[in-house]
C-alpha cells in the first residue's frame, strides 16, 4: 500500500510544475545530486503533452488534497510563471524525489533539476521587483548559496539552493534542501536504475525505485513496523526504472526491477528462477479481500530446491529438519516430499476485511493430499483438522506464510485452504461453496483487464475492502488522508505491482485504478 501512497505524492507534485522546464544536462548527471536515502524519484519531461494529460484528469487531483493542491498552485503561479524563470527550464527533464524526514512522520519531495544558464541572476532581480505574491531572500543553505521563497497566498517557505554544476535542489522542508547541499555524490546505480538517452527520449514519464528504502518510508506511514502489508515487497534488494503508461482511468507503470546481487536475499529473489505463470487462483479470492499477495510457479520440484537453499542461508534449515524429522518418525509421512509431489503451480495469502488471514494453495490432487494431512493433523469434524505441528506453511511454502503458526486447514476440490482460526475457515469455505467471489464484481473484471496474464508474484489491494484496516494501521495524518470523501485514495478502486521473472530480474508493472463513476448522483433523472 505504501508504495502507492508515495507514488501518488510524486505524480501529485508534478501536476503544479508545469513550467519547471529542467536541466540542459544529462539525466544521470542530475540524478546524481539526490541524497541516496530517497526511495522514489519521478522523472517527467517538460513537454506540453504531458501537462495536457493530466491537465483535467482525476487520477492526481482526488489524491492530494484541497491544502497541498494550494501550497504547489501558489508556487507555480507566483514562482514559477515568472517571466524571467520560464525561459531557463524548456524541455528539460525535472526529478521529483521522497524522503522520509525523521524524527518526524513526514515524507518531503525535494525538487532536483538543472538549467541551461545560472537562475542566480534571475533570482536576485525577482527579490528586487515590488512583488505582492512572493518575498525572497537570499541565505546559507548547507554552506551553499540559496533562497528563502515566501509565497504569500498560503504562509510557505520554499527553499531553493543553487549547487555549482548549474543544478539546484528546492524543497518546503529547509532541512531537505541543506541534506542535498551536504550530500557527497556516490555512484547512483548502487541505488536506482539509469535508463539510456534512448528510453528516456522514448518515455513520457519515468518512476525510478530504490526497494531497500522502502522501509524506512513504510515506517513513516504506518504506526507499526509489523504491519504486513507487502512486507515480503519491502524486503527486497532490488532498484527499479518505470515508465508511464496513459490512461484515462488508470495510473500504469512497466519496466524492469534489478536485483542487486550483493544485497540481502529476500523471500522473493526464488520467484525469479521460474517461468511467467498465469494467475488463476485470483478467481477464488473472497468477495471480503482487503488486500493479498499470489505466488505463481512453473517447477515445484525447481522452487523447492530454490526455498531450501534460501532457508539454508537464512538458518532455518535445522528447525526445519527436526520438525519434519518428527513428522517422519511418528507418522511415518515424508512430508516435504509429498507436499511438493502434489503442489500445484499457485498460492497465495489473503487478508479479508475482517482481518482474517487465508492461504490458498493449489494442488493437482486434493484427494491425494488429504490423508497426509489427516494424519499430521488433530481433525475438528469430517472436512477440517488443526496441524498438529508448528510453521509448516513457512517451512513448505517459505517466509510469507510466517504467519501461520499452528493453522486449520481444509481440502476442497483441488485447493488447500488454511486460516488461523476455525471461524475464518469456515466462513471462506462457505463463501467458496457459495462462488461469493471478488472475481465476480464488474469493478475486478475492469482492474483485472490492466493487470498482465502472467507473472510470479502479485500484490493487490482493494481500497474499499483495507479502508478499516489501514486506518487503523496507518499514522493519524495519514489515515485522515486516506479517508478524506474529497481528494482521499479511497477514490481509487484497487492497487496492483507484478513482479514477473525475466533473466534473473523482475519485469515489473504497477496499476492503479479509479473507481467508476457514480452515474446515477451525476446524471439525475427526474419523472
Amino acid at each position: 500500500m505504501t508504495i502507492v501512497l508515495l507514488i501518488i505524492a510524486v505524480m501529485l507534485s508534478v501536476m503544479y510544475f508545469k513550467n519547471l522546464n529542467p536541466p540542459g544536462q544529462q539525466s544521470g548527471k542530475v540524478m546524481g545530486n539526490i541524497p541516496a536515502d530517497a526511495a522514489l524519484i519521478f522523472e517527467y519531461k517538460n513537454d506540453q503533452g504531458f501537462y495536457d494529460i493530466f491537465k483535467n484528469s482525476p487520477l492526481l487531483s482526488t489524491l492530494i488534497g484541497d491544502e497541498k493542491s494550494a501550497e504547489l498552485n501558489d508556487l507555480k503561479v507566483s514562482v514559477l510563471d515568472n517571466p524571467l524563470l520560464k525561459p531557463l527550464f524548456n524541455g528539460q527533464s525535472l526529478f521529483i524525489s521522497l524522503h522520509p524526514q525523521k524524527p518526524t512522520d513526514a515524507i518531503d519531495f525535494l525538487i532536483t533539476t538543472s538549467s541551461t544558464a545560472d537562475i542566480g541572476d534571475e533570482l536576485d532581480q525577482i527579490a528586487r521587483q515590488k512583488n505582492g505574491k512572493v518575498l525572497i531572500h537570499e541565505m546559507q543553505l548547507g554552506g551553499k548559496k540559496g533562497y528563502n521563497i515566501y509565497l504569500n497566498a498560503t504562509k510557505r517557505r520554499f527553499y531553493l539552493m543553487l549547487a555549482d554544476d548549474k543544478t539546484f535542489s528546492a524543497s518546503f522542508s529547509q532541512q531537505l534542501v541543506e541534506n542535498a547541499a551536504k550530500y557527497k555524490k556516490e555512484k547512483h546505480e548502487k541505488y536506482f536504475v539509469q535508463l539510456s538517452d534512448q528510453q528516456n527520449s522514448n518515455s513520457i514519464a519515468n518512476l525510478y525505485v530504490n526497494y531497500t528504502q522502502l522501509s524506512p518510508l513504510f515506517d513513516q506511514l504506518f504506526s507499526t513496523k509489523n504491519t504486513d502489508i507487502f512486507r515480503s515487497f519491502r524486503m527486497l534488494s532490488a532498484i527499479g526504472a518505470l515508465s508511464l503508461n496513459y490512461k484515462t482511468d488508470a495510473l500504469m507503470f512497466n519496466g524492469i526491477s534489478h536485483i542487486q546481487e550483493q544485497g540481502p536475499k529476500s523471500y522473493l529473489d526464488i520467484y525469479r528462477y521460474q517461468q511467467p505463470t498465469v494467475n488463476k487462483l485470483k478467481s477464488i479470492f473472497p468477495a471480503s479481500t482487503a488486500y493479498s499477495i499470489n505466488f505463481a510457479i512453473s517447477d515445484p520440484a525447481k522452487f523447492e530446491d530454490n526455498l531450501f537453499q534460501w532457508q539454508l542461508k537464512a538458518g532455518f534449515t535445522a528447525e526445519k529438519k527436526a520438525v519434519l524429522n518428527r513428522i517422519k518418525k511418528e507418522t511415518s509421512i515424508d512430508l516435504n516430499k509429498e507436499f511438493i509431489n502434489l503442489l500445484g503451480n499457485e498460492f497465495a495469502i489473503i487478508t479479508t476485511r475482517y482481518q482474517e488471514k487465508i492461504a490458498l494453495v493449489q494442488l493437482k490432487n486434493g484427494l491425494n493430499l488429504r490423508p497426509f494431512m489427516v494424519n499430521i493433523s488433530t481433525m475438528v469434524n469430517d472436512d477440517m483438522g488443526l496441524f498438529n505441528y508448528d510453521k509448516l506453511p513457512f517451512y513448505l511454502l517459505g517466509d510469507a506464510f510466517s504467519i501461520f503458526r499452528r493453522p486449520y486447514f481444509m481440502i476442497a476440490d483441488n485447493y488447500l485452504i488454511i486460516c488461523n482460526s476455525q471461524s475464518g475457515l469456515t466462513e471462506y469455505y462457505k463463501n467458496y461453496t457459495k462462488g461469493n467471489f471478488l472475481s465476480k464484481s464488474d469493478d475486478f473484471t475492469r482492474f483485472d483487464n490492466l493487470q498482465a496474464e502472467r507473472s510470479n508474484v502479485a500484490f493487490f489491494i482493494n481500497f474499499k475492502n483495507a479502508g478499516a484496516i489501514l486506518k487503523d494501521d496507518l499514522k493519524p495524518a495519514y489515515a485522515k488522508a486516506f479517508e478524506d470523501k474529497k481528494s482521499g485514495w479511497n477514490n481509487y478502486y484497487a492497487a496492483g505491482y507484478q513482479f514477473t521473472a525475466s533473466d534473473g530480474d523482475f519485469y515489473t508493472n504497477f496499476y492503479m485504478r479509479l473507481n467508476q463513476p457514480d452515474t446515477a448522483a451525476i446524471n439525475p433523472t427526474s419523472n
